[in-house]
């Protein structure tokens, strides 16, 4: 079966999920909807939606018209093209002791390493992006420094990696959420396919807005890979359901945007203890103080 996507861009965050919010009322409706910032500093914002069916262009056109973003450009992505050419990109991916493949390269996977098997899905987070992996590696910092992590929290999902090698390397309880359905339908699978569905919950939450983070806190790790302006917002939401010395991993960083989120943690009481930069991306380590830092 054919999958269809629509994108548009548009000015402002408000306006891009108020059309993202729209875009639910669609008949046929959208499987998933994705609201992102355009990374490069001119204040636009990416929608997105996911159809089973053809999209019905001339609403899609309204609503353009009526948020005030540019026209929707669709296109049909045929399954079995677009599966079988991410498996032949799907490379198996070493960071640390950890390795993200394809079901089709378990053979590949040397008995040294926690294999995180991925399957290809319209979902981020497959190891390759400068990002997942360079969170992956903080994270096998962390584990050979001793750290012991029994909650963990993993903000913006996509695959359910991060939430996964963290299951896998700590033996972890905790939750995994996201903002796409389809992203949490990736996760919820690759998790049972990892044997750790039991051990981690996957919630459809924005930010840690669910009464769930506030009866699972506090965690000892929180992951939240995703983009600098949303970071900047969720300092303080972090900060509250992180416990006392625990760490955050922080991605979807430019590295030039690292001074300006790097402040806004340290006002909450969250201090940077490692990076790592990979290409023109940078992964933080940040550890919460039981006072705010000055």
């Amino acid at each position: 079966m054919p999958t269809y996507t629509a994108l548009t861009t548009l000015l402002g965050r408000d306006s891009a999920e108020a059309l993202g919010l729209a875009l639910e009322g669609l008949d046929p409706s959208p499987t998933g909807i994705g609201v992102f910032e355009v990374e490069d500093g001119s204040g636009f914002w990416e929608v997105g939606a996911y159809f089973l069916d053809p999209p019905d262009r001339a609403a899609l056109m309204l609503l353009s018209a009526m948020h005030g973003a540019g026209d929707f450009a669709v296109s049909k992505l045929d399954d079995q093209d677009w599966v079988a050419q991410v498996r032949r990109e799907l490379t198996p991916v070493a960071a640390g002791r950890f390795i993200v493949y394809g079901a089709h390269d378990a053979d590949r996977i040397g008995v040294q390493k926690i294999g995180l098997k991925i399957e290809a899905a319209m979902a981020f987070g497959t190891g390759h992006h400068g990002t997942t992996q360079g969170c992956l590696l903080l994270l096998d910092r962390l584990a050979k420094q001793g750290l012991t992590a029994a909650r963990v929290a993993d903000i913006g999902c996509g695959t359910g990696v991060l939430a996964m090698a963290a299951a896998r390397c700590f033996r972890s309880r905790g939750i995994a959420t996201d903002i796409d359905p389809i992203a949490m339908a990736t996760a919820r699978e690759n998790l049972l396919a990892n044997k750790v569905g039991g051990q981690v919950a996957v919630l459809r939450v924005d930010g840690t807005r669910s009464p769930r983070y506030r009866e699972e806190a506090p965690f000892d790790l929180v992951f939240a890979n995703i983009l600098a302006g949303p970071l900047k917002r969720l300092a303080p939401e972090i900060r509250a359901i992180l416990a006392p010395g625990g760490r955050a991993i922080l991605s979807g960083l430019l590295t030039r945007q690292i001074p300006g989120v790097a402040a806004v943690y340290r006002g909450h009481g969250l201090v940077v203890e490692d990076r790592i930069t990979l290409g023109d991306w940078t992964s933080l380590v940040l550890r919460r103080y039981a006072t705010r830092a000055m």
